[in-house]
């Protein structure tokens, strides 16, 4: 039983500004926008999408293959990635070219700017999936190298694995044909309200249109939870669980992932898995940096049963 895990490997500089963007950009002149931030913190960080997928599924207790790139910069990281108990074989390593940087700005309403450098990122990953398990495997296409992205939707079709399609950040390089490729035949089909939007705008198709080629339209809505919509009607709202303090939102996402993985992992529903993501997403919301949380399976499920009652017994063994 595995979960193989492609999308991007990164360090991020996550910075704070003090205000609020919407103060500072005249709307009327965003043709010539010109603005600064002074920023009053900064702190590099472990990050990128499938980085932070696996912090949070080694949480739960899963090993997932991270399928990426990295560069000549990865050691520390690579060994806090072992130190999770993570295995390696599936990433490529560059001996010259630096590893993904990403630069993240985030504002006191929770808004973000970000800058990306691709480094390693532009090389597409060279695992060849040795051990494919067609009953019990599961993947997820997160936001990487395009080249993977094209490809790994076509590759899981073929072999019969299923995968949730996630484009996020890479959206505005990938075509509506790429788009309605990867998502046909998915699992499910994984985005905030802003990019499910995007997704229409560029494949001229609705989101009804969509889950004629999905199973699943997952939509995150920040605070205020998700939205699970099957190709079979259902429309689920999965509320939010409260947190003690936002303190960073970046890589929650990425968290809400992880946790939705570990419930289809054991064979849940979709909607009960997207429980699980909120949960995930919670711990992750209340610290700086995408895979700074952590927590104990006591600690998640007291969380879990405070927001949606008994978990599922096999979940957390």
């Amino acid at each position: 039983m595995s979960i193989y895990i492609s999308g991007s490997l990164a360090f991020d500089r996550i910075m704070t500004f003090p205000g609020n963007f919407q103060d500072h950009i005249l709307t009327d002149k965003l043709h010539m926008i010109n603005v600064s931030f002074m920023v009053e913190r900064m702190d590099e960080r472990r990050g990128g999408c499938a980085g932070n997928i696996a912090w949070s599924l080694a949480l739960l207790g899963e090993k997932p293959v991270i399928v990426s790139a990295a560069g000549r910069d990865f050691d520390s990281y690579a060994a806090a990635l072992e130190g999770m108990g993570l295995p390696l074989e599936g990433i490529r390593r560059d001996s010259e070219l630096f590893t993904a940087l990403c630069y993240i700005t985030t504002d006191l309403n929770s808004n973000q700017i970000t800058g990306f450098y691709p480094g390693a990122m532009g090389l597409p990953a060279s695992y060849d999936f040795p051990t494919l398990d067609t009953e019990r495997d599961i993947a997820i296409v997160s936001p990487g190298n395009i080249e993977d992205m094209r490809r790994l939707p076509a590759f899981f079709k073929e072999r019969g694995i299923p995968y949730i399609y996630d484009p996020g950040q890479q959206l505005p390089v990938l075509s509506g044909q790429d788009l309605l490729a990867a998502v046909e035949g998915s699992l499910a089909c994984i985005t905030n309200d802003y990019e499910l939007n995007m997704i229409c705008k560029t494949t001229g198709k609705s989101e009804d249109e969509l889950l004629g080629r999905t199973l699943w339209l997952v939509t995150t809505l920040g605070g205020e939870g998700a939205l699970v919509r099957g190709a079979d009607g259902s429309e689920t709202r999965i509320p939010p669980v409260p947190v003690s303090q936002v303190v960073d939102p970046t890589g929650a996402g990425d968290a809400h992932r992880a946790g939705m993985l570990k419930g289809l992992m054991h064979g849940l529903p979709m909607p009960e898995a997207a429980k699980l993501g909120s949960v995930s997403a919670a711990f992750a919301i209340e610290k700086m940096g995408t895979q700074e949380h952590s927590y104990t399976p006591a600690e998640f499920r007291a969380r879990y049963e405070a927001s949606f009652g008994p978990m599922p017994a096999p979940i957390l063994g």
